[in-house]
């Protein structure tokens, strides 16, 4: 009993651990909160306890409240200091440890997808992923925020836009705070959320929240039915999401820095990836 018990406090523990990393590389511009959750070996609970909630009330519920719990802090901990970085003289290596980051769980989800030999299918995911991810830059932007006298019309346009919003909070390699940016809602929410104006955003909420269930059980059932086309197209849209993070190339020492930055933040999520996959 005392074993189960330090067992499952371990548990609780690591899951508000790995909560305040994702909920902090959340902060990001460009980098996607579904990738990190994906290499910390968390993703697959988190899609399972989001499908059951309703089947296992009990375990769905304790394990969400940990993570989103700790995903809150890590936000409000790193917000700060990351926007300090992005808005300093570490801007670019920075960047370029993220970069380094998200291509460095590139290889646990091709292991993840069971690839055994290179053929047309290890290509033609991929790519599908890539173009979903560059055909949301074509949605029109402020289409989905919330419009003062909108009417039903702009109601039932939230409610889609919410929609989409969850597709981009649950699938990884789509960056919610680069998809809110491309949407062009960002500031208008930004701004009725530090105005506690919430009415409007009411819709857009009750959209996100469907659609986060929505997205979930149509997710775990193609992971289970269809698991290397899902990973494959999974890893199409991590490599779709690293030209928003890639800020160019610098010039003379900073290139250098910036390539061990990189080269850091692959080593890390990579060793990290490796462990939870030992692990598991």
């Amino acid at each position: 009993m005392w074993e189960k018990e330090n067992t499952m406090n371990r548990e609780g523990i690591t899951t508000i651990l790995k909560g305040m990393w994702i909920g902090g590389t959340m902060t990001v511009p460009g980098v996607s909160g579904g990738s990190m959750a994906m290499i910390m070996g968390i993703y697959d609970r988190l899609i399972t306890s989001v499908s059951s909630f309703f089947k296992h009330p009990k375990e769905s519920v304790t394990f969400l409240a940990l993570f989103v719990g700790g995903a809150g802090l890590g936000m409000i901990l790193f917000a700060r200091l990351i926007n300090t970085l992005l808005t300093g003289p570490a801007d670019i290596p920075v960047r370029f440890f993220f970069l380094g980051a998200v291509a460095g769980g590139v290889p646990m989800i091709y292991r993840e997808a069971g690839v055994k030999r290179l053929d047309a299918k290890a290509f033609i995911y991929p790519a599908v992923g890539i173009a979903l991810v560059a055909l949301l830059a074509l949605l029109p932007q402020g289409l989905f925020g919330p419009q003062e006298g909108a009417g039903l019309l702009g109601m039932l346009l939230q409610l889609l836009g919410g929609v989409i919003i969850a597709v981009g909070l649950v699938l990884p390699g789509i960056s919610v705070s680069q998809m809110l940016y491309m949407l062009g809602i960002y500031e208008g929410i930004m701004e009725n959320i530090g105005n506690l104006n919430i009415l409007p955003l009411i819709p857009l909420g009750i959209g996100v929240v469907g659609g986060i269930f929505l997205t979930t059980k149509v997710l775990e059932r193609l992971m289970e039915r269809h698991p290397q086309p899902t990973y494959l197209i999974i890893l199409g849209f991590m490599f779709g999401s690293l030209p928003e993070l890639f800020p160019g190339i610098p010039a003379g020492g900073a290139l250098v820095f910036s390539a061990l930055t990189a080269a850091a933040g692959f080593a890390a999520l990579y060793a990290m990836s490796r462990r939870e996959a030992a692990a598991a």
